[in-house]
């Protein structure tokens, strides 16, 4: 096989992509993302002695978490990039060598190769196959080590939004840099590697806590919204992703511009911030989820701006009004470069093409209600609760997570409107496009969708969830009419399920199949420890949780 990669929900056949990744990576790529991981593991062995002898760089830390993050699926297929931060890697790996020399430290005789092998750009690809995710032999310890990257991905991811808000905990760093070390130590035992999975749900709520505060103390609670999903006859940009920041300075270069900004995918809960209403040009949400922009984005005519994962590789239609920044690349597209000595991007190239482009064509009218994160809801707790004594609402489902492209997720649409009158939906994600534009009504003015926003706000769910058993007296979250229904896609959906997991709660349902990394073994770890268990069919799933 010329390269292997089964990190997403949609890998081929559910096994792995071997020849090409069903997300549009080329080989190259793949292997180079395999290579670049190698390399983080190898600078996390110093950098833990580092830690031990109070050597901290910063510059390792943004190194290490922008370079997870990069590896997320559609996020980035430049191969050139890949490169660049493999040999930048290399460079830092071998400084921070020399620190922990400088500061009395001894280097051990017989480290891992990921510390110590070099190569010419030249030589990258060849190297990348003797280290990919098959070099592990044992499946179940290779189950492990890949579930346990896979979540320091989605720590990582979250870290770095909230990092761009000038939030950071060192703990977090160092947990990441202790787990990357571990997953190439061959003494651990099984139990071990169970310990540190476990281990990185704690730091999942962590990252997901301190993005929140980010999120909230910037820009403000998130509340009560209806967003426009039709168009204006203005001249438009598109944003994409999850940035926030990159969202406050484009509306504030855009500004008396005469040009409008949409949200599309996982920006639309952007609109939910106060902190954005005051910006008349901004105006709806575009679309639906991230895997239908190859035929959305031909219709929205201006530019559209990629701020974090969720690119797919674009047709020539749109191309040359694809932007891109931060981890987000792709061959042949513009890409807008990092911030500089704390000064906001800019975005002028972006809206000079906008104003050449003619108005977004509509493809569908009216509102969308959202900004249910538990700030808001907590606001409402005394309607909610009244309406779970009198039985107005009998359960609450959390059916948050990711959209994507299968068939199958269709399951989800069809659970939505088969569910009854008197249950509500705690939703975060884009998993929310299978049914946030139904009609399902409400319940005594409580909307049966809530939507907490993206999916690092999973955390608002758990919160609400954690407040509703100490209104209730319980003493096991898993006590109250809560179930947990979960799409996943990604590798940030792999952390918020492991969050949960550190949380207490059992029995969750994930689908729309179970991750083809998870061995049959650590499986039945999961499901005899955790309740966790995949979906079947609608009438079936409905009937086991509403018994």
């Amino acid at each position: 096989m010329s390269m292997f990669c089964y990190q997403c929900q949609e890998t081929a056949k559910g096994t792995g992509c071997t020849i090409k990744g069903v997300c549009g990576k080329t080989e190259n790529v793949a292997n180079l993302q395999d290579l670049l991981i190698y390399t983080l593991k190898g600078i996390s062995i110093y950098a833990v002695q580092a830690r031990a002898l109070n050597i901290v760089r910063p510059t390792i830390d943004k190194f290490i978490m922008e370079s997870l993050f990069i590896t997320i699926t559609n996020a980035n297929f430049d191969r050139s990039r890949f490169v660049g931060r493999i040999q930048e890697g290399l460079i830092l790996r071998e400084e921070l060598k020399q620190d922990i020399l400088k500061a009395g430290g001894t280097i051990p005789i017989n480290l891992h190769d990921a510390a110590t092998w070099t190569a010419t750009a030249d030589e990258f690809e060849k190297k990348a196959t003797l280290v990919g995710i098959l070099t592990t032999e044992n499946e179940d310890v290779r189950s492990l080590r890949q579930l346990l990257t896979y979540g320091l991905k989605g720590i990582a991811a979250y870290a770095e939004h909230a990092y761009t808000l000038a939030y950071k905990e060192e703990g977090i760093f160092a947990f990441i840099e202790k787990a990357l070390a571990a997953t190439l130590d061959d003494t651990l035992a099984v139990g071990e590697l169970v310990a540190l999975v476990l281990e990185a749900g704690k730091y999942g709520v962590d990252v997901m806590a301190l993005l929140d505060k980010a999120n909230t103390s910037t820009y403000g609670n998130p509340e009560l919204t209806k967003v426009n999903i039709g168009v204006r006859n203005n001249p438009a940009i598109l944003i994409s992703g999850h940035d926030l920041k990159d969202l406050e300075e484009l509306l504030i270069q855009t500004e008396g511009t005469g040009v409008d900004v949409y949200t599309h995918g996982e920006m639309l809960p952007a609109h939910y911030y106060p902190a954005f209403k005051k910006y008349d040009h901004f105006v709806g949400n575009y679309g639906n989820a991230w895997y239908k922009q190859d035929k959305e984005f031909d219709s929205f005519n201006g530019p559209i701006f990629l701020t974090t994962n969720c690119l797919v590789p674009p047709k020539d239609s749109y191309k040359d009004r694809i932007y891109t920044t931060g981890v987000v690349g792709f061959e042949g597209v513009k890409h807008i470069a990092d911030r500089v000595d704390g000064k906001a991007k800019d975005f002028s190239e972006l809206i000079k093409h906008a104003k050449k482009c003619p108005a977004p064509t509509e493809i569908e009218t009216g509102e969308i209600v959202g900004g249910f994160a538990h700030n808001q809801v907590m606001a409402l707790a005394d309607k909610v609760v009244d309406a779970v004594k009198t039985g107005a609402i009998k359960r609450f489902f959390v059916m948050a997570g990711c959209d994507g492209r299968m068939k199958s997720r269709d399951y989800y649409t069809n659970f939505a409107e088969a569910l009854p009158k008197d249950t509500v939906i705690l939703t975060a994600g884009c998993a929310k496009y299978k049914y946030n534009k139904l009609n399902l009504g409400d319940i005594g003015g409580i909307p049966r969708v809530l939507d907490a926003g993206q999916c690092n706000d999973s955390y608002s769910l758990a919160v609400i969830a954690l407040k509703l058993k100490e209104v209730f007296g319980l003493e096991d979250v898993n006590q109250l009419p809560i179930s947990y229904n979960i799409a996943w896609y990604e590798q940030k959906a792999v952390i918020v399920l492991l969050a949960l997991l550190h949380l207490g709660v059992k029995n969750i349902h994930l689908g729309p199949t179970l991750p083809a990394f998870l061995s049959p073994n650590v499986v039945k770890v999961l499901v005899d420890n955790f309740g966790i268990a995949g979906v079947t069919n609608v009438e079936d799933d409905l009937k086991l949780f509403m018994a």
